[in-house]
């Protein structure tokens, strides 16, 4: 039994040493003689080869993993088989309120809390909203945290968190919480001029 002389290879492959390379319209393949296959007696297979250089299929075929290396991040996620995890993320870019201090928490463990204000709208009709971030940073990082003056320009990643409760008067509130991933400082606030 031998295979169809159709040229139905894609792309180079590799059987017992003999290398079969990418066939396109205007190739003449060539029949190489017929092999045992190893593993079904009286198989025959004949391999198809033609004048396609080594280097022309290394091409073809890189060019295939160029294609899929610059692919959108969109796609791969299409494929992908895990399912996402849901998040909420946020970025604020905006000024210190004032330094971040320190809080314990019901469970007893210091976090560093403090309040970023940012500014929105056209410049005649400004508004500022107002979010407090909680850090949950130790060591050199919490020291550089409490460090941090007054009205210095910061950007900041983190999660956020919605949640509702039950005031002392009996009413629901509601509670906007970040907690902070990254924090960078763009500008610190000039120190005043001395004999002003």
């Amino acid at each position: 039994m031998q295979l169809s002389s159709t040229p139905y290879f894609a792309h180079p492959i590799a059987y017992q040493g003999f290398e079969t390379n990418r066939l396109d319209a205007t190739s003449t393949p060539k029949l190489s003689p017929p092999y045992q296959h190893p593993r079904r007696p009286g198989f025959q297979l004949q391999l198809f080869t033609n004048n396609v250089s080594r280097k022309q299929a290394n091409m073809s075929f890189s060019s295939v993993f160029r294609r899929a290396a610059v692919a959108p991040a969109s796609a791969a996620r299409a494929f992908s088989t895990t399912t996402p995890r849901p998040l909420a993320k946020i970025t604020i870019i905006g000024n210190l309120a004032d330094t971040p201090e320190v809080h314990s928490t019901s469970t007893g463990r210091e976090v560093l809390r403090y309040a970023v204000a940012s500014n929105s709208g056209p410049r005649d009709n400004r508004k500022t909203s107002w979010f407090r971030v909680t850090s949950f940073a130790e060591g050199p990082q919490r020291d550089y945290l409490m460090n941090l003056p007054k009205g210095a320009s910061v950007y900041v990643e983190g999660d956020a968190t919605l949640s509702t409760y039950t005031d002392s008067n009996g009413q629901n509130r509601s509670s906007f919480n970040v907690v902070q991933r990254t924090l960078e400082v763009l500008r610190r606030p000039q120190a005043p001029e001395q004999g002003e």
